[in-house]
């Protein structure tokens, strides 16, 4: 639920027209932003991965040439979404979700403290990174791209891999590559400036057709909900309307792609508040960035979908929603 201190709403009677020229310079204030930056060391973007891990990753990350953080962050959220007690119907477990058997082969004692723990954050997230970089080990000499060898490796097995000489023709396979490989975008920390989205200005068109709509807890927008949304169904709703399926819950729209800072926002942005800025998982409320720092956003009960300005203390950040970004995201997150 939106907090009520999150700043004054501007009226369901601010002029469409400055919607409407917003919408219209979505791309040409969006060509400049395209392209820039270089080659370099892969960090983590500012809150992608929750504060207690994000020393962890950002280390046993770069464990070998194949991985790096962003890609293991990927990994991690794809399998756990950071819950260190998770267990799989295959009793895989922990925030890594190894299986036993492979736990005993390949689990290290990260923290150093006399036990290899499967439950332990600072021993499994150690561990995942070694068995990623031994597994690129075993496909070093494969043809191919060797990041995307080691996480074949790691959904099919080393010896896939090097039978069909790179990624197996395998449906799950080539999509769990292209899922870590898209995913990792949005944990990634941005060289550059992060590229326009193309699909922004519908997305605005479809949340300023709901302008002054009661807000409704759950709701979805339906005949059922008499057209009412809360903030993320209403996030969801207006991409929709151009073809890319995000998740139902804000937090888990966090990682639909990357995340542009403060003063590269696009209209369109989706933009992001928390109760842990160093935590995305605390995530509470999501709008539609417009510009000029405000947002289209569904509060709370009792009030409209409306605007409002997104500097306020909760603000954690915002993501360029990609298509690919969103087709990654695990969505037995979607809880």
């Amino acid at each position: 639920m939106r907090k009520l201190w999150v700043g004054v709403g501007v009226g369901i009677g601010m002029s469409l027209c400055f919607i409407g020229l917003l919408v219209i310079g979505v791309y040409s204030a969006a060509s400049n932003l395209i392209g820039g930056g270089g080659k370099g060391a892969v960090g983590l973007a500012k809150g992608a991965v929750p504060d207690q891990y994000q020393a962890l990753v950002a280390k046993w990350g770069n464990l070998c040439p194949a991985l790096n953080p962003a890609i293991l962050a990927a990994q991690l959220y794809t399998e756990s979404n950071w819950n260190p007690r998770a267990v799989s119907p295959a009793d895989a477990r922990g925030i890594a979700q190894f299986i036993p058997g492979t736990w005993a082969a390949h689990g290290l004692d990260g923290n150093g403290d006399g036990k290899r723990d499967i439950w332990d954050p600072q021993d499994a997230i150690p561990s995942a990174a070694a068995y990623d970089c031994d597994l690129a080990k075993y496909v070093k000499n494969v043809p191919g791209d060797l990041t995307d060898n080691m996480l074949a490796s790691y959904n099919a097995g080393s010896y896939a891999v090097i039978k069909h000489s790179g990624v197996p023709p395998y449906n799950e396979t080539q999509g769990y590559v292209k899922a870590i490989r898209d995913l990792s975008k949005s944990f990634a920390r941005p060289v550059g400036r992060v590229a326009p989205s193309q699909r922004a200005a519908g997305a605005i068109y479809f949340a300023q057709e709901k302008l002054g709509t009661p807000y409704l807890w759950g709701g979805n927008g339906t005949k059922e909900d008499n057209g009412r949304f809360d903030c993320s169904g209403l996030t969801k709703a207006a991409y929709e309307s151009v073809g890319i399926e995000l998740p139902r819950v804000a937090n888990d729209q966090w990682n639909a792609g990357a995340h542009p800072k403060r003063d590269e926002l696009l209209p369109g942005d989706l933009v992001f508040f928390a109760h842990n800025l160093q935590d995305p998982r605390s995530i509470h409320h999501v709008g539609l960035y417009v510009g000029g720092g405000y947002m289209i956003n569904a509060p709370y009960t009792g009030a409209v979908i409306r605007f409002d300005k997104i500097d306020t203390p909760d603000y954690i950040g915002a993501t360029r929603v990609t298509e690919d970004g969103a087709k990654a995201l695990p969505r037995t997150n979607n809880a």
